[in-house]
């Protein structure tokens, strides 16, 4: 096909926090030394920040380092945080713990994550990076095995491949190197894990689920800066999660709870898990009398340390939560992120500059010498502790944070992915969840449409299977109970009878909020998210 093409020194894939942080850096080290780079940025999002979530608290050391005098450019960092609490919850109590001291928060602020990657990204574009949002990476080039760019998927095809009226191709944007920043499970990344093998000899990464909703509270029930974190109900104590309440702006709660997907119990919802987490009687009075605004989830990289892949390949490089670096522990993964984009680039301006190597492998190198190696490194073993239950888990952070501080002799490690760990149905027991209410708690249905998800009816299914037909029924539905239609925080997937009683996987593709967790949960790895065209999917505004 003849293709666009479009050169550029350097492409970076995904318009996140690592990916404007590298392209600001190599734009300022090219104007440092007079030596100008042709810097591109491309983001699947109708805008940049569109289809960005978490919770989230930012803690602003690497931000200190790529732009010290921030503060007088406008930052949306309105809300510093004010007071941390840390809640074990029972179905009718709550009791307050200490706050760990990775999670105090002094000195940080409650964000937008999407208002700060618009941010991030004007100022990437005062320094002449080029941003080019909806434009979904879809293929890699190489030749023999060497990255030289990537492709951009087509728009304008129908549902059969065939182009219609607005058809525009795929343009080929090459490079002599190219960074991954697409964020947790970014599908070309995965593509990169298999061709070169890059996480044979690390953990296997183990994921949370993120769901999220925004609320407009009452002024007298705001309290701006206060931090709310919790364990324990309405989950079991053998599941990994809990929940997050951050009071901020002007009268705004973000309010969420995060699920491991390592469970085990495929009756588990993680969606429901939340709409009852609202009920319990130290957070239902904050939301009886205050509107819902927004809605969306988002699954996130919880491997730590052990579960890092090599980071490097001929023409390319992994940068942010595409790579794991979010901090567990504290919660946190902007800064990490940030600081990973910023060291790739500057050990890739050195090798643009004085080398004529194609693998920057002293990026992984000057990893380990920072900050961000010995903020993971402390709190390697706190996730892992958690395999053993919520009280163990519990019991093992206090030791390894207050006595032996991040320094034990051993490490822990996950042993196996999220979608083997579930267990059959016959030896699980089925979860009861409420009727939802209205006011506090809603309907999948109600959820989805806050989040603003936008898809031409006709264009082609993002959701692929490897087995359509056998494998949905025989495996998940008859052995597993089809997790998928409790799993998905979007209503994508259901089953369908016949006429004859005969079940189906139905997928409702136009219902995907692109959180990722199908392609992670499904327990044969049959469903794998593909990126739709560019510029659909959700548009979260202020999440």
């Amino acid at each position: 096909m003849n293709r666009e093409a479009m050169d550029f020194d350097v492409v970076i894939v995904g318009a996140g926090p690592s990916g404007l942080a590298a392209g600001i850096k190599l734009a300022q080290l090219s104007i440092a030394n007079q030596q100008p780079l042709n810097i591109c940025i491309i983001d699947k999002a109708a805008e940049v920040g569109g289809q960005i979530l978490s919770g989230a608290v930012f803690e602003p050391r690497a931000l200190n380092e790529l732009i010290p005098d921030w503060q007088t450019k406008n930052p949306p960092l309105h809300t510093p945080v004010t007071e941390d609490h840390f809640l074990f919850l029972t179905k009718k109590r709550s009791f307050r713990l200490p706050t760990p001291p990775q999670m105090h928060n002094k000195g940080n602020y409650i964000i937008s994550l999407g208002q700060w990657c618009r941010w991030l990204a004007a100022q990437a574009e005062s320094l002449g990076v080029n941003i080019f949002a909806s434009f979904a990476a879809t293929e890699i080039i190489y030749e023999n095995d060497k990255i030289c760019g990537v492709i951009t998927g087509d728009k304008g095809v129908d549902r059969q491949g065939q182009p219609k009226a607005q058809y525009q191709p795929g343009i080929e944007l090459r490079a002599k190197q190219v960074l991954f920043a697409e964020g947790c499970r970014g599908s070309l990344t995965q593509t990169l894990f298999k061709r070169f093998n890059l996480r044979d000899k690390v953990d296997p990464q183990t994921y949370g689920l993120g769901i999220k909703e925004l609320w407009e509270i009452p002024a007298e029930l705001h309290q701006a800066g206060r931090v709310m974190h919790s364990v324990a109900w309405p989950l079991d104590y053998k599941t990994y999660g809990g929940s997050f309440a951050y009071h901020w702006g002007k009268n705004l709660l973000s309010i969420g709870f995060v699920v491991g997907l390592d469970y085990e119990n495929p009756y588990l919802n993680p969606y429901e898990t939340f709409q009852l987490f609202k009920t319990h009687p130290s957070i239902a009075p904050l939301l009886e009398k205050s509107q819902r605004i927004a809605y969306g989830a988002r699954t996130l990289v919880e491997g730590g340390l052990q579960s890092i892949p090599k980071l490097t390949v001929p023409g390319g490089m992994i940068i942010g939560d595409a790579a794991g670096f979010l901090n567990v522990a504290k919660i946190k993964g902007i800064h990490n992120a940030m600081k990973s984009g910023m060291i790739a680039a500057e050990e890739l301006y050195n090798l643009l500059t004085t080398s004529t190597n194609v693998e920057c492998t002293s990026y992984p190198e000057k990893l380990k010498q920072s900050w961000l190696w010995e903020d993971l490194y402390k709190v390697r073993n706190i996730r892992p502790a958690f395999n053993f239950g919520l009280l163990p888990g519990l019991a093992y952070s206090a030791l390894d944070t207050y006595l032996l501080r991040g320094r034990a002799p051993w490490t822990f490690h996950h042993t196996i992915p999220d979608h083997d760990s579930l267990k059959k149905a016959a030896d699980c027991t089925p979860i009861s969840y409420p009727r939802h209410d209205n006011k506090i708690t809603f309907d999948l249905t109600t959820s989805v449409y806050l989040a603003n998800v936008q898809y031409d009816e006709n264009q082609p299914y993002h959701l692929k299977l490897k087995n359509r037909y056998e494998v949905p029924i025989q495996i998940n539905f008859k052995e597993y109970a089809s997790p998928e239609t409790r799993y998905c925080p979007a209503g994508v997937y259901e089953i369908v009878y016949n006429d004859k009683n005969e079940p189906r996987l139905h997928i409702n593709g136009g219902n995907c909020i692109q959180c990722k967790a199908c392609d992670i949960k499904d327990p044969t790895q049959n469903i794998v998210w593909t990126p739709s065209e560019g510029g659909s999917g959700p548009n979260y505004v202020e999440m």
